[in-house]
């Protein structure tokens, strides 16, 4: 059966490959599976049809052969439990991929994202100043912590996983922002990720829906 992803149709990274639909087709190219996308505006995302699929009104939501599944790092270890390439066989080092995969949602994108849109939409408040080093205090902590992590390894558990794949999408955020300038090894890997066939297939894809939706509504 045909796997359908339910994506943004106007997506509001602007073709950066930052919605998170991004992570579930990186991990579909890996896996050389091929999948559709439905196109949800911002309104339809609230609209029953899609809460049945998204609960929480979000993007991506998966489908295959009745199978329906929400939340981006729930996708990607579905897709990567079928694909040798994203999650190894010998049990440890594929428990170690599961595991940085919770880590990067869980623990490496919370003060990511904190950091990143407090940036964008807090400017003008009066505790901004005061707020912004505390948040990037925080961020720099779990940067050298992974910074440690990887060391001068080329991918966190030896050979490329899930767990890469979801850390490195979640660095991603970082780009417009220049503090993985002061972690040279995570600019690197986040580098190494994105020059993989796989990635730039999906990020094309993606980038072709924005293109599409700007000319159209041009």
């Amino acid at each position: 059966m045909t796997i359908t992803l339910s994506v943004f149709a106007q997506s509001p990274d602007r073709g950066r490959g930052l919605a998170r639909d991004m992570g579930v087709r990186w991990a579909l190219e890996e896996a050389g599976l091929p999948y559709e996308v439905r196109l949800v505006s911002f309104a339809a995302m609230k609209e029953p049809a899609h809460l049945a699929r998204q609960p929480f009104g979000q993007i991506p939501s998966y489908e295959e052969n009745g199978l329906v599944l929400f939340e981006s790092g729930a996708i990607v270890l579905h897709v990567a439990e079928r694909a040798p390439a994203l999650l190894p066989d010998e049990p440890h080092a594929r428990a170690q991929a599961i595991a940085w995969i919770f880590a990067a949602l869980s623990t490496l994108e919370p003060p990511v994202v904190e950091f990143t849109m407090a940036a964008l939409f807090e400017k003008d408040q009066p505790w901004y100043e005061a707020r912004q080093p505390m948040l990037e205090t925080r961020l720099r902590a779990r940067l050298g912590q992974l910074d440690a992590r990887l060391g001068d390894d080329d991918w966190l558990g030896g050979s490329f996983s899930a767990g890469d794949l979801m850390t490195i999408t979640v660095l991603r955020r970082l780009g417009s922002t220049g503090l993985l300038a002061d972690y040279p090894r995570l600019a690197a890997y986040v580098a190494r990720g994105e020059a993989r066939p796989a990635f730039q297939r999906a990020f094309a894809a993606q980038l072709a829906v924005f293109t599409r939706s700007q000319a159209a509504s041009g």
